[in-house]
């Protein structure tokens, strides 16, 4: 009896491993085909190009392509939906960001939630915003705008790339960690409310840094504030607006995210790899040629970002009752 008993528990024990061991052989011959990333923004822009720095990174690390897929709209939750539909097997990743924990609130009745939809992966680079306006704006530095402001209520006119993007809720923000009111004025997209304040047609914009550092350096913007914890290293000699409010940060991340119950062995596989890749030169100088900083982040750390975040611009979505159009 002791000897078929024990060969039974040795047999059950061998059938209970087989999953484990199909799961690690399935991660060590991934990938085996091509891999979709998904993109919810159009091609060109700063998720899709770190997209597909990264990408290709990955596709001559792994010997197998890394293809972007660009599904704008909806503000990105289209490409979100499709990859929580997906199988989750590692052959489909998204591209995620800021923009998703800001959904998470700004949207009543999304498909999908993010934080229990999505499986993180890896952070991939994280940048400020640029708090600018046109030089014949009196203010010359963020102290002088709040007095401007107080002085002048319902005077200034903030741009923003539309309702719900990373530049307007970082200026609802400041509105609201310094008490002052300014009219927001939507555009449709990133470009045209730069022109508008190139032009004096609104007067301030958070703006991303690779589309103004040079039109900062130029003399065409007046820079007077960064919107991470500290100094950035692109723009030295502007402050970080946390100088002033120590609570304010609203810097733009970016990262790579799979459909849950994608197996852990081919999350850790990825994330080793991109890891790999942000400590790399060449693309920490691809990186900062866009203004952006490598943000390596294991997928629990990186969790734990979006998590954090989609709390933080909850509140201010709340607060100041922003609903996507």
């Amino acid at each position: 009896m002791n000897h078929w008993r024990r060969r039974f528990l040795s047999l059950a024990a061998g059938v209970a491993a087989l999953p484990v061991v199909s799961r690690i052989a399935a991660a060590q011959a991934y990938p085996s085909r091509p891999v979709r990333v998904m993109v919810g923004d159009a091609a060109g822009g700063a998720p899709d190009t770190v997209a597909r720095l990264i990408g290709q990174w990955l596709s001559e690390r792994l010997g197998q392509p890394f293809v972007i897929e660009n599904r704008p709209g909806a503000g990105t939750n289209i490409a979100t939906e499709a990859v929580v539909r997906s199988s989750p097997d590692g052959y489909t990743l998204g591209s995620v960001s800021i923009t998703n924990a800001m959904n998470a609130t700004l949207y009543d009745k999304l498909n999908f939630n993010f934080i229990r939809d999505i499986a993180p992966v890896a952070g991939t680079a994280r940048a400020p915003l640029v708090m600018v306006v046109n030089p014949p704006f009196p203010p010359k530095t963020v102290q002088e705008f709040v007095a401007y402001a107080k002085a002048n209520p319902a005077a200034i006119n903030m741009a923003s790339a539309g309702v719900g993007s990373a530049p307007h809720l970082a200026g609802e923000l400041f509105k609201v960690l310094f008490g002052i009111n300014m009219i927001h004025v939507p555009f449709r997209g990133g470009p045209p409310a730069l022109t508008a304040v190139l032009g004096g047609q609104a007067h301030v914009y958070f703006v991303a840094t690779s589309s103004s550092i040079e039109l900062i350096r130029a003399g065409k913007l007046r820079a007077l504030g960064v919107t991470t914890a500290t100094r950035w290293r692109g723009l030295p000699d502007v402050p970080a607006i946390a100088e002033l409010a120590p609570d304010y940060e609203a810097s733009i991340w970016f990262g790579f995210g799979a459909p849950k119950s994608t197996p852990t062995e081919i999350i850790d596989k990825l994330n080793k790899e991109i890891g790999l890749g942000l400590a790399d030169p060449m693309i920490l100088s691809r990186l900062a040629d866009m203004g952006n900083t490598g943000l390596p982040l294991s997928p629990s750390e990186f969790g734990r970002l979006i998590a954090h975040e989609t709390e933080k611009w909850a509140k201010v979505v709340k607060v100041v009752g922003i609903k996507a159009d």
